[in-house]
């Protein structure tokens, strides 16, 4: 009799941290950062300013990027893979409206880690991974002000790309540690948290042993 083939456990879902669309003072929030991140798990830090021009997003890269990397926190950069080559950077985020995959791929190189929105789209994700991405976000599950956001998918989706394609797959959008656990059991390998860690009432040094507690109950 044939042998069932064996399926690896799928490794635990992590924490992806995103910064907030201003930071008013780099070296303010660079401690921030680093309080975070000495408090427990983090995957990667997103950087997200909005709006910016490029000397402030390249500072911000120089000012945050040691941090992280100091923890073993991957660096992301939001929308710009000239500015996150030109910086050093681990990776990049593409929105549907940014540079194509290849693109990115032909400006950062091989290793670079490319991620892409895709709202509440299964088809935009698959469109994702067959172009190459490492991994695709779905969102926003709840409300957020952090960005206006106009798809709400249902969690449904992360058990479905968990069942059919490989490459991991981000929840973001409101979430909380309320709310982590179930996106994790879901099916998210990632869930990406901004104002739920530089807002939280006890500071980001509390959120995320939080997010790390919620999320190592569903391992």
């Amino acid at each position: 009799m044939a042998r069932e083939p064996v399926v690896p456990p799928r490794p635990p879902c992590r924490l992806y941290l995103i910064t907030p669309p201003v930071i008013p003072d780099l070296a303010a929030f660079a401690g921030q950062l680093e309080a975070a991140l000495a408090a427990g798990d983090v995957a990667a830090l997103q950087i997200r300013l909005k709006p910016a021009d490029d000397a402030m997003i390249l500072a911000a890269v120089e000012a945050l990027a040691p941090v992280a990397r100091a923890h073993g926190v991957a660096v992301i950069l939001n929308d710009r893979p000239d500015l996150a080559a030109r910086s050093g950077c681990d990776g990049v985020h593409l929105g549907q409206s940014d540079a194509a995959v290849a693109e990115a791929r032909r400006v950062m190189g091989p290793d670079a880690m490319i991620g892409v929105t895709c709202h509440d789209s299964r088809e935009l994700a698959m469109d994702a991974a067959e172009a190459g991405a490492d991994y695709v976000a779905f969102g926003a599950f709840f409300p957020t002000t952090t960005k206006e956001t106009l798809h709400r998918p249902d969690p449904e989706i992360l058990s479905i790309w968990q069942e059919t394609v490989e490459i991991p797959c981000v929840a973001i959008g409101g979430i909380t540690p309320a709310t982590a656990g179930d996106l994790a059991r879901a099916g998210a390998d990632f869930v990406a948290v901004s104002a739920a860690v530089w807002s939280a009432p006890a500071g980001p040094a509390a959120a995320v042993p939080a997010f790390n507690e919620a999320l190592a109950k569903t391992a």
